[in-house]
């Protein structure tokens, strides 16, 4: 299934394979994770886990600051997913923020009861501090500033000790494998770095194959990151053909260790949790240089710290800046930072007697893979956690501590579904895509003083166009490489770095860690408007995409129920074309509603809620009631919900106490919400404006019910409906009790007085429809008895009696004897819905349930 669209590099044919239900590739915090969950989830399933080294070997292992999970009783998910969302600067997804700080605690506590030693507080509980971005101490870590080390000890020895996880050392995954059949990846190759059987190229076969190979700071000359962080798992992955995403938000970690100006490689990292503990930035003279920057000064978020001590440095003309720790003390650095303080005496610094000479590094990737929700890419069967993922988790800036946390959590994810809908394997595997020629692996050098020249911290577009340029320039060797792993890994990192320079040229903007020194301020709207990259052969293609937030998906479907019926998938021919509009999901309709509605509010003037944003703290979380103050029929959760969801971005906790069609009584609490307050507040009238209104014609319509109960007749209502509502109106009848008549004037034919008029008589117009529309449904309305034999000679199939009397709706009950169904509309009331419904009509048509129902009162009470 070769296609000249995708690409592979240049390798022998394998020479060995071997099988399993899930080969995950890399073996940080995610792989590890994602292998433990799968077989903990699954009686015989079977995992190969490949490593670039040793299964000890990765970037988990190097993470000192700790893992971010709400645990503490005074913190709450709710806090900790508006912390994410401020960092990530409108770009991170509601729906992935809510899962990873709503499931983060559990999976945290998942951890500890594998075996992960965490620091522990006097009374026993979790020590925790705050790292910048951090708003509470929710930062959990262990041997002080040790975590990573620790997380990667428990997994490793949790994956041992299991045997259907079968681990693969020393091999550098090369390209996916496919069934030529379906073109979903099945498979991967591999270079083993040993000797034996599994020595040279071979493959691993696996209806799964889970990407979890971490970042690429390897292409910058100076990084945090190990040498195995070559971009693998990303190039891997834009080779197989798989969308990309937001890999212009490069975090820099803003410091760490400074060897001087001809440091290459590896450096020390100087974790943030430092400034979690009171330590502050200063630069030579000993002036704090992040006070006055940021609210949270020297906690930050990273891009901020980062950006100020570049901008610091280039005033300046220096290449570092200082970390003040002197006020600690040897205990509090000895207990807490015993790795940091060793690694600084190791290079001849100490803290306890001198400021800590640190600079910004490449970090961690914030892009990745595309992924929905529960890890898939663009491309069946490849799969993909942690950082060579993009969740949607980071946005443009990574808050700092969530990437522990986001492999955990989304391991799980990968494993529960690869659990609950194994895939079948394939019959035979081919590799997929022409061959590339390999780089020298000399110019890896020069990919990484390029990176650094044109893509770190402060970027322009000229000195973008130039580096993309000579990127392109070193992806065309003259004469190429032989294929080894030198060749290899010189591929992958040039493969990555023509992405992200691709993408950070294409937006020009100034956004979370992307910050160009041209373009310094964010675009207005540019939230909406992600950029997507993709290989196409050797060609970059870059993209700017319209974007929708998602939505849950037990959401989704609740509003998707809401949509008006389809009548079918085709246009008519005689529509008119301005009337034959394309299909748009009803929860996506209702998400543009709910939006429109939110604009009256929010369009005028600075496009704020003044009052709130004055009066109310940024940070501060409340929980608020939704309350009925009247009894009633409660009709529009989904709505309100949604209305929430969209203003907190997704940042909430939402608990419904009653369901669509509950009676509720004076003061009974229909929904418990969670969020900032300045959203509760700043979304309160929207959607207490749908919540009463679909409540108030939910209870008329349950009265009208009560009416006739025990007649056999039912409740129906009428195109009466506000412009923009029909699909809301209509089912707030339903919850009411009541069943919907027409939804337009496609669903059924309907002659009406003006109809009969036109057309020469009421049979002429129902033999003409029946004629041109023969499957449709047909009705008439009359207003004589003598019109109604001649309807149902013609081929109606319901009467509507408009305006008859009680004794005229019986006369016309058993004159129609049961041959068309009878609806009884106009003049009704309910004094006498009871003895219209008696006369034996099949509906009462009430209009007046959606043109005119009063709103039921609900209110918003802050606790």
């Amino acid at each position: 299934m070769s296609t000249p669209l995708q690409t592979r590099l240049d390798a022998p044919e394998p020479g060995w394979t071997i099988e399993a239900d899930v080969a995950v590739v890399g073996s940080g915090i995610a792989g590890l994770s994602t292998a433990l969950r799968y077989v903990q989830r699954t009686e015989r399933g079977r995992v190969v886990l490949v490593t670039k080294d040793r299964l000890s070997t990765g970037s988990t292992a190097y993470a000192q600051g700790g893992i971010a999970a709400a645990m503490a009783p005074e913190d709450g998910p709710v806090a900790h997913m508006v912390d994410t969302h401020l960092a990530g600067a409108g770009l991170s997804d509601p729906h992935a923020v809510n899962v990873l700080a709503a499931e983060g605690p559990d999976s945290l506590r998942w951890l500890i009861g594998l075996g992960a030693e965490f620091d522990l507080a006097e009374d026993g509980a979790l020590a925790l501090t705050r790292e910048g971005g951090h708003r509470a101490d929710r930062v959990a870590h262990a041997g002080g500033d040790a975590t990573g080390a620790e997380i990667q000890r428990a997994l490793v020895a949790a994956v041992l000790a299991e045997e259907r996880i079968e681990a693969v050392e020393h091999a550098v995954a090369l390209d996916a494998l496919r069934d030529p059949d379906t073109g979903a990846v099945c498979g991967a190759t591999l270079h083993v770095m040993g000797e034996g059987a599994r020595d040279g190229v071979g493959a691993v076969l696996a209806p799964a194959v889970v990407l979890a190979t971490g970042g690429m700071g390897q292409v910058f000359a100076a990084t945090t990151n190990p040498p195995v962080s070559t971009g693998d798992g990303l190039a891997l992955a834009a080779r197989a053909g798989a969308r990309l995403r937001d890999l212009e938000f490069i975090q820099f970690h803003p410091t760490v260790l400074w060897l001087g100006p001809e440091a290459r490689g590896r450096q020390p990292l100087v974790s943030e949790a430092l400034r979690g503990e009171g330590a502050y930035l200063v630069d030579a003279e000993g002036v704090r240089i992040m006070e006055g920057v940021h609210e949270l000064a020297d906690l930050a978020p990273r891009d901020v710290v980062a950006r100020t001590i570049a901008r610091t440095m280039a005033e300046q003309g220096v290449d570092h800046v200082y970390l003040e720790t002197r006020h600690f003390g040897p205990a509090t650095w000895e207990r807490r930072f015993p790795t940091i303080l060793a690694s600084c005496r190791e290079h001849g610094i100490d803290p306890l007697t001198q400021p800590v000479p640190v600079a910004p590094a490449a970090h961690y990737a914030s892009g990745g893979a595309e992924v929905d929700i529960d890890g898939r890419t663009s491309v069946p069967g490849l799969w993909a956690v942690g950082e060579v993922a993009r969740t949607g988790v980071h946005g443009a800036n990574r808050l700092a501590s969530n990437s522990l946390l986001e492999g955990l959590v989304y391991a799980d994810r990968i494993a529960a579904r690869l659990a609950g809908a194994p895939a079948p394997r394939p019959a035979r595997v081919e590799a997929v895509g022409t061959v590339t020629a390999l780089p020298d692996p000399a110019a890896a050098a020069r990919v990484r003083t390029l990176m650094s020249r044109h893509a770190g911290v402060l970027r322009t577009g000229e000195g973008l166009a130039e580096l993309t340029a000579e990127l392109d320039a070193l992806a065309r060797p003259a004469s190429p490489a032989t294929p080894d792993v030198a060749a290899w890994e010189t591929a992958n990192l040039l493969t990555s770095a023509r992405l992200v320079a691709a993408a950070a040229l294409h937006r020009t903007e100034s956004r979370g860690a992307h910050q160009r020194a041209d373009h310094p301020e964010p675009v207005p709207g540019l939230r909406i408007r992600p950029v997507v990259v993709r290989l196409e052969g050797n060609t970059i293609v870059t993209t700017d995409e319209d974007w929708t937030p998602s939505l849950p998906p037990a959401l989704t479907a609740e509003l998707d129920s809401i949509g008006l019926p389809l009548t079918g998938s085709g246009v008519h021919p005689d529509a008119r074309a301005e009337f034959a509009l394309p299909y748009t999901a009803p929860s996506q309709s209702h998400v543009d509603l709910v939006r429109r509605a939110l604009s009256e509010d929010l369009t005028a003037g600075p496009g704020i809620d003044v009052t709130t944003v004055a009066t109310i703290p940024g940070d501060q979380v409340r929980t608020a009631h939704v309350v009925a103050r009247a009894d009633g029929t409660v009709s529009g959760l989904p709505l309100a919900e949604l209305v929430f969801w969209l203003v907190a971005d997704g940042a909430l906790e939402a608990h419904r106490t009653v369901a669509d069609g509950d009676a509720v009584k004076r003061g009974d609490v229909l929904m418990t919400v969670t969020a900032r307050t300045r959203d509760l507040l700043t979304a309160e009238r929207t959607a207490l404006n749908f919540l009463t209104h679909m409540s108030g014609i939910a209870t008329a319509t349950r009265a009208w019910v009560d009416a006739v109960a025990g007649t056999g007749a039912r409740i129906r209502d009428s195109r009466k409906t506000r412009p923009g509502l029909r699909a809301l109106e209509k089912y707030a009848v339903r919850c009411g009790g009541g069943v919907n008549h027409r939804y337009g004037l496609s669903d059924a034919g309907l002659v009406k007085d003006n109809h009969v008029v036109a057309a020469g008589g009421v049979g002429e117009a129902v033999r003409a429809i029946r004629a041109r529309f023969p499957d449709l449904p047909l009705e008439v309305e009359v207003d004589r008895t003598d019109q109604i034999e001649d309807a149902i000679a013609a081929g109606a199939e319901e009467i509507l009696l408009d305006n008859f009397t009680v004794e005229r709706l019986r006369e016309a009950v058993a004159l129609v004897a049961g041959r068309a169904r009878l609806e009884s509309s106009g003049g009704l009331t309910l004094d006498v819905a009871g003895d219209v419904a008696r006369t034996g009509v099949d509906y009462l048509a009430v209009g007046a349930l959606t043109h005119s129902s009063p709103a039921l009162d609900i209110a918003l009470d802050l606790l």
